[in-house]
């Protein structure tokens, strides 16, 4: 995983007022350094990430067809599994795959949320191939998008994803939705870039699977620290302390969520993400009331200067 300018909060026993990220520094891709931040109020903090936390690698089709040609009970059981696992649906559009081995090492450093269950913004990408895309976005009408990044928290925060080659993938905006177009095979990762003088802390899901555990995502899991005016990008889901499986394009039957699951493509084709600030910062001055202050003010209030 390439990691710019991120934290991340490892699993464990949380320990209050303190909290651990993980330092990602991705190989054959420049980025800037990134962190893992933890935080009190029963979160995990303390703990590296281990292999333990790692997601599995997806189960193989065959998965049970030694144990159906035993006999007895384990041919009975086998067979009772073989009814209840539901066949994966040959949907149309793309998913991400579990990919190939790519070498990314991450430490830990302190990050207490200032509200633990709570983020100050989301966001969601949309991917889907050209097709599916533009069938997704044609409903509310749409415009097609270049440049490959989506504002966020009023442009305080910018998402997008990136081609094996450095270039953003573009798409589509209808109804305060953006949908990516990728293409089948490709390998691409998430790009976050935080444009505030603040640590932000960034929780994020692919096809709802938390990208650190591998597990379903939600508030409540820890996420990659991204510095200020830095760049974080992650190449996968986790395996350790030192690599990830690539994110790869590929068909909804063929997804890591969808085989880790039993079957289950519910969630396919959504990349998400959820924003936490550090405890003791204010990283978005320009409340509501602020703002209509300045709106509000009087060019002409008298008529002559006087003394401050």
């Amino acid at each position: 995983m390439g990691c710019g300018g991120a934290s991340y909060t490892g699993g464990g026993s949380a320990t209050p007022g303190d909290a651990r990220a993980s330092e990602a520094t991705p190989t054959g891709a420049s980025a800037s350094q990134g962190q893992f931040g933890g935080d009190s109020a029963g979160f995990p903090s303390d703990a590296p990430v281990t292999d333990e936390a790692a997601p599995s690698a997806p189960p193989p089709a065959a998965a049970t067809a030694g144990a159906a040609q035993r006999p007895g009970a384990f041919e009975a059981e086998a067979k009772r599994a073989e009814v209840m696992q539901p066949e994966p649906q040959n949907r149309p559009g793309l998913g991400t795959q579990w990919g190939e081995t790519r070498s990314s090492s991450i430490t830990t450093v302190p990050f207490q949320r200032a509200e633990p269950t709570s983020p100050f913004s989301m966001s969601s990408l949309f991917y889907n191939d050209e097709e599916g895309a533009r069938s997704m976005a044609n409903a509310a009408g749409f415009r097609r998008t270049s440049g490959g990044v989506t504002p966020v928290a009023g442009g305080a925060l910018l998402v997008g994803l990136r081609d094996e080659n450095g270039a953003f993938l573009n798409g589509f905006v209808a109804s305060d939705k953006s949908y990516i177009v990728g293409e089948a095979g490709r390998r691409y990762t998430i790009v976050i870039r935080n444009r505030t003088p603040n640590r932000i802390e960034c929780v994020v899901s692919v096809d709802g699977l938390d990208v650190i555990d591998g597990r379903a995502a939600s508030f409540t899991k820890r996420g990659y620290l991204v510095q200020p005016h830095g760049e974080l990008e992650i190449d996968g889901f986790r395996q350790s302390v030192d690599a990830v499986a690539a994110f790869r394009f590929g068909s909804v039957r063929g997804a890591y969520a969808t085989r880790k699951s039993g079957g289950d493509s519910r969630n396919v084709g959504v990349i998400g993400f959820a924003f936490f600030h550090e405890r003791g910062t204010n990283p978005f001055p320009w409340t509501n009331d602020e703002v209509n202050k300045r709106h509000d003010a009087n060019p002409f209030p008298g008529q002559f200067a006087t003394p401050p």
